[in-house]
């Protein structure tokens, strides 16, 4: 049976909307050819005002004051990392990382797949959206989404690159993701842990997400097929934000949820290429995505104005943001529904952003990290073995009562500061990380915006401007010629004055009021990182296992050399 295509809705349902039959919008190649038999009226491609019109009227959310959709994701307010799957077979055999991925048998998928099939059977409305994971043309992937909820669509439409109007009509996918919260999985017939449920089989080119309203499985679903395909083409896939400097030089910043990535990337001096997303290639930094999904909880309109600008948008979605159901006025600090709020919009309304999508290939890479031991300094610079290193071990951390039983900071390590969606061995993103940065000369620093003068609890939280000023130190070249130490837990460079800076908090030791303290918390954050690196220990060479921290070797090292201003460890050319 053909699908309906993009029909008139009966006015019984949407009593005053005249629906339009776009005809370059709808492909030739449907859902019929992909096997997908449906009675459900088919709405191709709409753009962000008929879907939110739709969403409003289907009742999946609320019209803020100023504008953004606001809606509620139900008892998944984040992703559920533990009921993603990926299909084992003769493809994935070798190359997917299982100590790291659940794996479904393909009998498992197969009864997965036929139920949801059948389910999108009996939909009487569906969303379908043509969409690219990828800016650079050569190394895009075509992805179709199809939801049957409103704001679903309008969020995947907002978070992936959007084709020319010109380009849907022969859209034919590579990839496709079946998005549908409304299905129940069934352990026993499905291998599943729950009723939710996000299967990837890589051989088939399919995605089935169920059992959760939480939109960003879909934009993390789309994240781990560029980071299974692109790394055999030599392109480098990133959990990174990255922007561009006024003389061209791009900076890609790579850390974990609360880390900054978002905030100190959207920086009204630099070009926004992307906030979370990006590949790696011989000519460009490019983003994954075409918008934004950036944390809203406690949004500051002095410290973040560029993101709190878009909570007052046409087009923006908000998620677990609370609202007041008469005035609809936005209430970003309370947590009531979530710690996990969420926005998601265009990277367009990031006034500063890259009309491009993509940057030169960068001049600077930093990782960051929360360090809520208030053991590490606010920068350091690497060494490119230092570099893989940290970018391995993937290091912040939890801050107490941020969970229940977490009662003193917790180390978090996830490789490649993206675990969850990392389908190849990490040692694969390493390599290819530690080659390009060979390659290009890339200076690379380790910035600390966690806490200062003490852990959490006893210290306070490194102020942003700080941070804000040793970037652009870095950025811009002028941490080239200061002096630096060798910190005696890690070994990496650490500037001892910069221009602008109060130098007491270049020293984390000095700045707590019990050194043997910090030493002892020290000597805890150290064994931490090595136990979490013995993993990885047989798969890199010589000089990366060399570059670990080691209290004893390098405190050594310290003693025996004196402060002295330094060369480069890495070209900042």
């Amino acid at each position: 049976m053909r699908p309906r295509i993009q029909r008139r809705v009966p006015p019984r349902r949407l009593p005053h909307i005249q629906e339009t039959i776009v005809l370059n919008r709808v492909p030739a190649f449907g859902l019929a050819h992909q096997g997908i038999d449906t009675d459900a009226t088919l709405y191709w491609n709409l753009e962000a005002t008929a879907l939110v019109e739709q969403a409003i009227r289907n009742g999946e959310g609320l019209l803020a004051k100023d504008g953004p959709l606001v809606v509620k994701t139900g008892k998944h307010t984040g992703r559920s990392a533990k009921d993603k799957f990926i299909v084992r077979d003769a493809e994935t055999e070798t190359e997917i990382w299982w100590d790291n991925n659940a794996s479904m048998s393909p009998t498992q998928f197969a009864a997965l797949k036929a139920d949801f099939l059948a389910a999108l059977a009996g939909k009487e409305t569906l969303y379908v959206q043509d969409l690219y994971g990828g800016s650079q043309p050569e190394h895009r992937v075509r992805v179709r989404v199809v939801n049957e909820l409103a704001w679903h669509s309008q969020f995947i439409r907002t978070l992936l690159v959007r084709p020319e109007a010109a380009a849907l009509a022969g859209f034919e996918p590579e990839f496709t993701i079946v998005d549908l919260p409304s299905f129940r999985a069934d352990p026993a017939r499905h291998g599943t842990r729950s009723e939710t449920v996000i299967a990837v089989n890589l051989s088939e080119r399919l995605i089935l997400i169920g059992g959760t309203m939480y939109a960003g499985e879909m934009k993390k679903s789309v994240f781990g097929i560029l980071n299974y395909l692109l790394p055999p083409r030599g392109v480098m896939p990133m959990h990174c934000s990255a922007n561009i400097g006024p003389g061209g030089d791009t900076a890609v910043f790579f850390g974990l949820s609360g880390t900054g990535k978002t905030t100190l990337s959207a920086d009204a001096s630099r070009t926004l290429i992307g906030d979370d997303e990006h590949g790696w290639s011989d000519s460009a930094v490019f983003n994954f995505e075409g918008g934004c999904y950036a944390k809203m909880i406690r949004l500051s309109p002095e410290a973040e104005p560029e993101i709190y600008a878009t909570t007052k948008r046409f087009g923006t979605v908000l998620e677990n943001v609370m609202i007041d159901p008469e005035t609809r006025e936005l209430d970003l600090d309370d947590p009531s529904l979530a710690e996990n709020t969420r926005g998601a919009y265009p990277i367009d309304f990031i006034p500063n952003c890259s009309t491009e999508n993509m940057g030169p290939v960068p001049k600077n890479v930093i990782f960051l990290a929360a360090d809520a031991f208030g053991v590490l300094p606010p920068i350091a610079r690497l060494t490119p073995e230092q570099a893989m290193y940290h970018f391995l071990s993937g290091y912040t951390a939890k801050v107490a009562g941020t969970e229940i039983g977490v009662t003193e900071p917790e180390a978090t390590f996830s490789t490649c500061f993206g675990a969850p969606f990392m389908p190849r061995f990490p040692w694969v993103y390493g390599n290819l990380l530690k080659e390009r940065i060979a390659k290009g000369g890339v200076a690379c620093w380790l910035v600390n915006t966690g806490w200062t003068g003490g852990k959490y609890g006893v210290g306070s939280r490194m102020p942003i401007k700080a941070t804000r000023a040793l970037l652009n130190a870095a950025l811009d070249g002028s941490l080239r010629d200061v002096e630096y130490r060798t910190d005696p837990n890690f070994g990496f460079a650490v500037p001892v004055s910069v221009p602008g800076v109060d130098s007491a908090i270049l020293d984390p030791r000095g700045t707590w009021a019990d050194p043997a303290d910090y030493d002892a918390t020290a000597a805890r954050l150290v064994t931490l990182f090595t136990n979490n690196f013995a993993r990885f220990a047989d798969h890199v060479d010589q000089a990366v296992r060399d570059a670990a921290p080691a209290m004893g070797r390098w405190q050594s090292q310290q003693q025996a050399q004196p402060q002295q201003k330094a060369e480069p460890a890495i070209s900042a050319a």
